[in-house]
C-alpha cells in the first residue's frame, strides 16, 4: 500500500507539476468564488450548550415574557441633568432616534410619566398625566421624584442624578420571532425525544430560513446602529454619550471579529516575510511558505463558506492557527531539503525533493496527526463553538497537510536546482549549547523539571472558571466604557431571571365596589403592563414577590431588581401607602392590552402561576463569583424566604454562559485524557515504544501544567478561550519531541553514541525545531492585537506554552533519552 501511494505520489506530484499546479489553482479558485458567502456569528445562540436544561427554561422564559430588542444611551451632560440645554439636547438626541426606520419607541428623561407632581387619588393622577416635555413642573421636585422612583432610579437616572438612559425601542419583526418560537420548540424537542422524519425535515427548512433572516435583520441592525452613532456624535459637545445593549454589542463582536481577522491575517502576513527572510535569506524559501500558507488558507475560508459554516468569536482565530501551522511544517521542510542539498551535492532537483519528501512525510504525517488529535478532542467538549473550533482545525490541518505535501514540492520540483550555502559554525549557536547544557547540566535539568511539576500542581488546584462580560473587552473600546458606565451608575450590566412558581392560589374574594376609584391608574403609565383575571393577585402572592425582591436588593452583587412589586410601590407612594393585591387587581382588569403588555406581562405569568423578577448583575464588581452567586441566590430564597427548591428557577445569559465554563472545566480532564491517550497511542504506534511514547510526550505535557499552573497561582481565570489552552499546547508541541526522536532514531546508527547523535540533532533538526518554535510563538503573540482580552490571553499564554516546551524539548526530552537510551 505505501509503495502504490509512493508510486502515485511520484508519477503525479513530482513528475507532472505542471499539471498538479493547474488542478489546485483551478480548485483554488472554485473555493475562492465561495469566500463571498463568508460568515460571522457573534450571537448568543453560537455560544450556548443545546443540550442544556437551562437553555430550553430559557427559551421558555423569552417566549412567555417577550419583550422587544433595544439600544439604549448614556448621556451625562457637562451641565446639570436637569438644566434647559440638557433637558433640550435629550429631546433633540430623542426626536433624531424616532426618525429612524428600525425605530419603533424612544423612552427617554423628558418624557416619562411623573406621578407625584400633583396631590391626589390615582384617578386624579391619572387624569393629569405629567412629563418634564410637557412643562410647568418644579424642576426640583421631579428630580427628587425621578432619584428615589423603585422603577425610574437606576433605570432612567443614575442615583448621583447625574447620567440618564435614553432607550431605543426596535421595531418587533413578528415573523421572524414566529419562525424563531418554531425553531426553539423543535430544538427543545429534539433533545428531549428526538424528532420523527416530517418533523426533522421542516427543522431543516426552519434552520435556513431562520438563517437568512436573521442575516437580513442583523444588516438593518448593523446599519441602525451606525445611524445612532452618527447622531450620539453630532451631541459629544454636550457631554459624555455611550451606547449600549445586546444588539450593539453583537454587532460589535462581529466587527471585531472581522477586524482581528484583517489584522491576524496582516500581522501573520508580515511576520513570516520577515521571519523566512532572516533564516533563509533566499526568495524562493521566503515565496513558497507565504504562497502555501495563502493556499491553504484561502481554500479553507471557501470551504467554510461553501458548506455555510459561521465563524464565531471562539474560531475566530483558525485562520492564524492554519497559517502558523502550515508555515512550520513549510519551514521543517526546507530544512531538510537545504541539509540533503548539502549533505548530496551529486543528487538532481527531482531526486532531492523526492527525498525531501520521502523523508518527512512520516514525521510530519504524525505531527499532524497529533496536532489533529488535539483539536478534535475538543468535541467532548459539549459546548457548540468549541466543538466547530475543534472540528475547523481538524480539516484545517488536513488541508495544510495535503498542501505542504502537493503544492510546495510541486513548485519546488519546478524551479532550478541553485545553490545553497551551508551554514556557518558560528551562524546559529543557540541549540548546540542547549546541547551542552544537557550534557553538562542534565540532573539539575531534571530537579528543576520536578520543582516545576510540582508547582504547576498546585497552582492547578488554584484554577477557576469566571465569565465576566465586562472584561472581555479593552478598556479603550465603545463597548467597555459603555458597559463599565452602565454598571457603575445605571443597575448592572448582565441581566438575569428569577422565576418563582406561585401555585396554590387562595380563592379570590368578590369585591368590585371599588373597581371605578382605580380605573385610570392604567393611564398613568401609558406602556406597561399585562392583565390578569383579579384571582391571580392574592396578598400571599403579592407579598412573596415582595419579599423576593426586597431580598435580592440586599446582595451587593445585584443592582437594578425590578418585578410587581415596582410597580406595587408606585401604587402605594401615589395612594399613600395604601395599595393592596386587591387594588392591584381591580387596576389590572381595567387596564388596556398595549399597557398591560409593557407593565404586567413582563412580571407576571397567571396562565403557568409564575412571577419573574428582572434583575441586573454587577459585573465589574471586584471578585465577583458568578457561580457562588448564584448557588448563593437559590439557597437564599430557599431558606430564608421559604420558598420550595422546586419552586425557584434562576435563568439568564450568566446562567447559561456559566453553564458552558462549568461544562467546559470539567470536560477538560475528560478532553486531556483523550489528547494524550490518543497522541501516546500515535507515538507508540510512529516509534513502536511505550518508553518513547511517555518520553516524547512528558515534556509537552509539562508545558501544558505550567500555563495551567501559573494561571491558578496568578488568579487568571479559565474562559472560553484560554479553557483550550492545554490540548491545543500539547497537540502543537509534540510535533517537535516527534521530529526530534525521528532524527534521532535515524541517526543513532550511524554515530553509535547517544551523546554525539544529540550534538548532532541539536545542529540539524534542532534548528528546524527552534525555526518552528519561534514561528509559533511570535505567530500566537501578534493575537495581543485584538480587542477581545481572552484572545489577547490565548495569545499570550499559548506563546509562552510553547516557549517552554521548545525548551523542554531540547534540554528535558534528549536528558530522558540519555538516561534511558530506549533505542538500546
Amino acid at each position: 500500500m505505501i509503495t502504490l501511494i509512493k508510486s502515485i505520489y511520484t508519477s503525479f506530484v513530482l513528475k507532472q507539476p505542471v499539471l498538479v499546479c493547474l488542478v489546485m489553482a483551478i480548485l483554488l479558485g472554485f473555493f475562492a468564488m465561495q469566500t463571498k458567502d463568508f460568515k460571522l456569528d457573534a450571537s448568543a445562540d453560537s455560544l450556548l450548550l443545546e443540550d442544556d436544561k437551562d437553555l430550553k427554561l430559557f427559551r421558555e422564559t423569552l417566549e412567555r415574557y417577550a419583550t422587544k430588542d433595544f439600544l439604549f444611551v448614556t448621556f451625562s451632560p457637562n451641565e446639570d441633568l436637569f438644566s434647559q440645554s440638557s433637558l433640550a439636547a435629550i429631546t433633540n438626541i430623542r426626536d433624531e432616534f424616532k426618525s429612524l426606520e428600525p425605530v419603533d419607541s424612544v423612552i427617554s428623561l423628558v418624557d416619562v410619566p411623573l406621578v407625584k407632581q400633583i396631590e391626589g387619588t390615582i384617578t386624579d393622577v391619572a387624569d393629569n398625566v405629567r412629563t418634564i416635555e410637557g412643562g410647568g413642573l418644579d424642576i426640583e421636585k421631579v428630580k427628587q421624584e425621578l432619584l428615589n422612583s423603585p422603577i425610574y432610579r437606576e433605570l432612567i437616572i443614575s442615583e448621583d442624578g447625574q447620567t440618564t438612559a435614553i432607550q431605543v425601542n426596535l421595531k418587533d419583526e413578528p415573523e421572524f420571532r414566529d419562525l424563531q418560537r418554531e425553531r426553539n420548540q423543535l430544538l427543545i424537542k429534539a433533545n428531549a425525544e428526538g424528532l420523527d422524519e416530517t418533523e426533522q425535515t421542516r427543522l431543516d427548512e426552519i434552520l435556513i430560513e431562520y438563517t437568512a433572516q436573521k442575516n437580513v435583520i442583523d444588516k438593518v441592525n448593523h446599519d441602525n446602529i451606525i445611524d445612532v452613532r452618527e447622531i450620539i456624535s453630532k451631541y459629544k459637545q454636550y457631554g459624555t454619550l455611550h451606547m449600549g445593549g445586546v444588539t450593539m454589542i453583537t454587532d460589535d463582536m462581529i466587527t471585531y471579529i472581522k477586524n482581528d481577522l484583517i489584522v491576524f491575517g496582516v500581522g501573520v502576513f508580515l511576520f513570516l516575510v520577515g521571519m523566512l527572510s532572516i533564516i533563509f535569506r533566499k526568495l524562493r524559501w521566503v515565496m513558497l511558505p507565504l504562497l502555501s500558507c495563502f493556499y491553504a488558507g484561502l481554500l479553507m475560508i471557501g470551504l467554510l463558506s461553501l458548506v455555510g459554516w459561521n465563524v464565531t468569536v471562539i474560531s475566530s482565530n483558525f485562520i492564524s492557527l492554519m497559517l502558523i501551522i502550515t508555515m512550520s511544517m513549510n519551514v521543517h521542510l526546507i530544512v531538510r531539503y537545504r541539509q540533503l542539498f548539502n549533505d548530496f551535492p551529486e543528487l538532481s532537483q527531482h531526486e532531492l525533493v523526492l527525498t525531501m519528501a520521502s523523508k518527512m512525510v512520516w514525521p510530519c504525517l504524525y505531527t499532524a496527526l497529533t496536532t489533529i488529535m488535539a483539536f478534535s478532542s475538543l468535541v467532548v467538549s459539549g459546548i457548540k463553538p468549541i466543538i466547530d473550533f475543534g472540528w475547523m482545525m481538524t480539516i484545517g490541518l488536513s488541508v495544510t497537510f495535503l498542501t505542504s505535501f502537493i503544492l510546495f514540492p510541486s513548485i519546488l520540483g519546478m524551479l532550478a536546482k541553485g545553490t545553497e550555502k551551508p551554514g556557518s559554525k558560528d551562524e546559529f549557536q543557540f541549540t548546540s549549547k542547549l546541547a551542552s547544557m544537557t550534557e553538562i547540566h542534565g540532573n539539575k535539568i531534571l530537579i528543576i523539571t520536578v520543582i516545576l511539576a510540582a508547582l504547576s500542581t498546585y497552582g492547578i488546584t488554584r484554577l477557576e472558571v469566571e465569565n465576566s462580560f465586562i472584561n472581555y473587552f479593552s478598556d479603550s473600546t465603545e463597548i467597555y466604557k459603555g458597559l463599565r458606565l452602565i454598571d457603575e451608575k445605571m443597575g448592572g450590566t448582565t441581566p438575569m431571571d428569577i422565576i418563582i412558581n406561585l401555585e396554590d392560589a387562595p380563592e379570590e374574594e368578590d369585591d368590585s365596589s371599588e373597581e371605578g376609584e382605580f380605573e385610570d391608574f392604567d393611564a398613568l403609565f401609558g406602556a406597561f403592563t399585562e392583565g390578569q383575571d383579579e384571582i391571580w393577585f392574592t396578598p400571599e402572592r403579592i407579598d412573596t414577590i415582595k419579599q423576593v425582591h426586597d431580598h435580592l436588593e440586599t446582595f451587593p452583587a445585584i443592582g437594578k431588581v425590578l418585578s410587581l412589586a415596582s410597580i406595587i410601590r408606585v401604587g402605594e407612594e401615589i395612594n399613600e401607602g395604601e395599595f393592596d393585591a386587591f387594588e392591584l387587581a381591580i387596576v389590572s382588569k381595567n387596564m388596556p392590552d398595549e399597557i398591560k403588555e409593557s407593565m404586567i406581562t413582563p412580571y407576571v405569568s397567571e396562565e403557568t402561576n409564575e412571577a419573574r423578577i428582572s434583575i441586573r448583575i454587577l459585573d465589574s464588581l471586584k471578585d465577583l463569583r458568578r457561580k457562588e452567586l448564584l448557588e448563593q441566590i437559590k439557597t437564599d430564597l430557599v431558606e430564608k424566604i421559604g420558598l420550595a427548591e422546586d419552586k425557584v428557577q434562576i435563568t439568564g445569559i450568566l446562567v447559561l454562559y456559566n453553564n458552558m465554563l462549568q461544562s467546559l472545566f470539567k470536560s477538560q480532564i475528560l478532553t486531556l485524557g483523550v489528547v494524550m491517550a490518543g497522541i501516546a497511542l500515535m507515538l507508540v504506534i510512529l516509534f513502536r515504544s511505550v518508553t518513547l511514547a511517555i518520553i516524547g510526550i512528558i515534556p509537552n505535557i509539562l508545558a501544558a501544567a505550567i500555563i495551567l499552573g501559573l494561571m491558578g497561582l496568578l488568579r487568571i481565570p479559565l474562559d472560553m478561550m484560554t479553557i483550550t489552552i492545554a490540548a491545543i499546547t500539547i497537540g502543537i508541541a509534540v510535533d517537535n519531541s516527534i521530529h526530534y526522536i525521528y532524527r534521532f532514531r535515524e541517526e543513532l546508527p550511524k554515530t553509535g553514541d547517544y551523546v554525539k547523535t544529540m550534538h548532532y540533532c541539536h545542529a540539524n533538526i534542532g534548528k528546524a525545531v527552534f525555526y518552528t518554535a519561534i514561528t509559533i510563538i511570535i505567530g500566537f503573540s501578534i493575537l495581543v492585537l485584538s480587542n477581545f482580552i481572552p484572545t489577547i490571553y490565548f495569545g499570550l499564554l499559548t506563546a509562552l506554552a510553547m516557549f517552554i516546551a521548545l525548551f523542554a524539548c531540547l534540554t528535558l526530552l534528549p536528558k530522558l533519552i540519555l538516561i534511558l537510551k530506549p533505542f538500546g
